[in-house]
This record gives C-alpha cells, structure tokens and sequence, in this order.
C-alpha cells in the first residue's frame, strides 16, 4: 500500500485504508458479481486503468481479500474471493444500497455519470432467459445520441440460457430492435422508473412477445431489487 494511511489502531480506519482507495469497492462488487478473470474485471470498471486494476488486486491479494489462482488457459489467472473478501459483501451491499436509496437520482444520472458499456455489461448479467423463447434471441439496443462506436449493442441469448454481449453485429437475425436514449434505459435499469412509463422514450420494433415481456426479461440492477426483494448480487 503506497498511499498514506490514516495511523490510527481503530479497525474502521485499518480497513478504510484498504477499502477507501479509489476504484477498490468497485473492484469488489465486480468480483462478488461472479467476474474472475482480469478482462471481465475491466468491462465491469472500462474507465479505470488496467494499470490500476493490477495494482488494486495486488493489494487485494496482499490483505488475504482475494486470491489468484491459474486458469485453464495457460498464461492467465482468475481472482476469487477469501473467506474475508466474501465477508465484505454485506458492506458492498449495504453502500450500494444506501446509495440507491438516499443520494438525489438527479446526480446518478447526470450526464457524466452515464456510461453504455457498463450498463450493457450490467444487463448482460442480470438478463433473465426464462420469459424468452426457448431458442436463440438476439436484442439490439439501439442509442441514437450516442457516437456511432458506442451506439449500437446485441444481447444473444442461447437456448439454454447462456447470454453474450457483442460491439459488433453477431450476425444473427434480429428478434428485437430496442430504441431509447441512454439516461432513460439507465434509469429503467435502476429501478427508478419501468419500461411501461417510458413507453414514449422506447420503441420496440420486433417480436411482440418479446417486446411485451421486455421489463420481466431485462432484470435490474441488484441494488435497485433490494428495494422490493431484499439484497442479492446477481453473479455473472
């Protein structure tokens, strides 16, 4: 740990200087979201360094948080969780949580808050297969404002559930052209508001099935479910 600590033999303070360096909890939440391998780890933070990702885990590794073992591929590693990483996950929790409920939804999704990747990756995860058919589905989501490299995404859901996010057109035939601007499906992925109230801010072109079952499908974020369901990070 090269940052100054807070010299104090308080344990809050010990372990605000491990867990209150910037990007740390972040890093957390990404690995009790089921993410292992340092790629994964990077589209749950794609504006953190991988420069500083490397050092986060190291120091993570160093406090007995988490541990890295070999993959099967060889050359690469996955990160998983102590016994004292799966500990904090009622802290995570708890800070996502309060977040979701007392920071003004106006400052979440300002502008420069919002970030399409990470919420395409986030729905990635928490998509779930069981309203769809049981056959490979492919929904593109469509973001009109946003520049041409970020603006379209597919989700290819496999019949047996499996679920992949792709940059570039799978080649699949299309099930589903989803059409909104980015804050309005931020803010219907955070449970602030639902795909039926901002029927006027998407257009749904495709299966009518699909389409009518979108807010079923879709999930939500697992700190906007808490507020109806009790807490629970959904793995990838």
């Amino acid at each position: 740990m090269t940052h100054p600590g807070y010299k104090q033999f308080c344990p809050l303070a010990m372990a605000g200087e491990l867990l209150c360096t910037r990007w740390t909890m972040l890093v957390l939440r990404e690995l009790m979201a089921g993410s292992t391998r340092f790629n994964d780890l990077r589209r749950g933070v794609p504006k953190m360094s991988p420069t500083l990702l490397s050092q986060r885990l190291k120091e993570l590794e160093a406090a007995g948080v988490i541990e890295r073992h070999p993959a099967a591929q060889k050359g690469n590693f996955e990160y998983q969780l102590t016994h004292a990483g799966k500990d904090l996950r009622g802290v995570v929790e708890a800070m996502g949580f309060w977040g979701q409920r007392w920071i003004e939804t106006s400052s979440s999704l300002k502008k420069q808050n919002l970030d399409v990747s990470l919420l395409m990756w986030d729905m990635r995860r928490n998509l779930k297969p069981s309203p769809l058919p049981n056959k490979r589905t492919v929904i593109n989501f469509l973001y009109p404002e946003l520049p041409a490299s970020k603006r379209s995404w597919w989700l290819v859901v496999e019949a047996d559930g499996g679920v992949d996010l792709c940059w570039a057109d799978p080649g699949f035939e299309i099930d589903l052209y989803v059409s909104t601007d980015l804050r309005t499906m931020t803010a219907i992925w955070m449970g602030l508001t639902t795909v039926a109230r901002e029927k006027d801010k998407v257009s749904l072109t495709g299966d009518r099935a699909i389409a009518n079952t979108m807010q079923d499908w879709l999930g939500l974020s697992p700190f906007a479910v808490e507020l109806k369901r009790g807490p629970t990070l959904v793995a990838a």
